[in-house]
């Protein structure tokens, strides 16, 4: 079975995970039946977080069969895509809030047989991707500012559901088989108003994912995501 074509998808966040047993940790997602795990590799400079470094990504990467959905926060791109692609990850997201030539990474990628995508910040507005959409795999959106994920006062965006709508609309006016990610407080109440519709893949940190119970709440996730399979 080819994951990327369920149609509602919960990914748990490495970051969000205990990184002194990184491993085990994942394990515990993979035998409760984990789809996809979502991995964050910050610079430091875009973003004030540089929570894991890609050598940690390279040797998880040999232990489990996982697809990993990388979302790529750096300033400067190059040898970051390069080392990713060079690891073997299923899909590369970035922002192209700091590319020069997007469309170039997005060829570049998908030439290596991975799949391609963006992110978006929360203020940048989804009419940037009117020229690039077609090429992407996956559109991520930020529901907060990149780096600011254990601030509490950080919350989710007042205009997160009409940037969500907005998206939908490009994606079904293009015609495009373009994959919509959310990504910062996603909760069970946002898998379950726009699952399988207007959202296909939920990045969950603990906002819907109890890490006292990893293997319970994966599961839970997973009866909730199963009824919005279907296309």
């Amino acid at each position: 079975m080819n994951v990327w074509n369920l149609r509602c998808i919960a990914s748990p966040s490495m970051i969000c995970l205990d990184l002194c047993n990184l491993e085990s940790q994942v394990h515990l997602l993979e035998t409760a039946g984990m789809e996809v795990l979502h991995v964050d590799i910050l610079d430091g400079h875009f973003s004030p977080s540089m929570p894991i470094g890609l050598d940690t990504v390279r040797q998880l990467r040999k232990k489990t069969s996982v697809p990993f959905d990388v979302h790529l926060m750096a300033t400067d791109q190059d040898f970051f895509i390069d080392e990713l692609i060079d690891m073997g990850v299923q899909q590369i997201i970035f922002h192209p809030e700091t590319a020069a030539h997007p469309d170039h990474f997005l060829n570049r990628i998908k030439a290596a047989g991975i799949r391609a995508g963006l992110a978006l910040k929360p203020g940048t507005p989804v009419s940037s991707l009117e020229y690039l959409i077609d090429k992407c795999d996956a559109v991520l959106l930020m529901q907060i500012n990149p780096g600011y994920a254990g601030f509490k006062s950080e919350g989710k965006v007042p205009y997160a559901e009409r940037k969500i709508m907005d998206l939908h609309e490009l994606i079904e006016r293009r015609k495009t088989e373009t994959l919509v990610e959310i990504d910062g407080r996603v909760s069970i109440q946002d898998i379950e108003k726009y699952g399988g519709k207007e959202v296909n893949v939920f990045v969950c940190g603990t906002s819907s994912l109890n890490l006292n119970d990893l293997p319970g709440s994966m599961k839970n996730l997973l009866n909730i995501t199963a009824p919005r399979q279907a296309r």
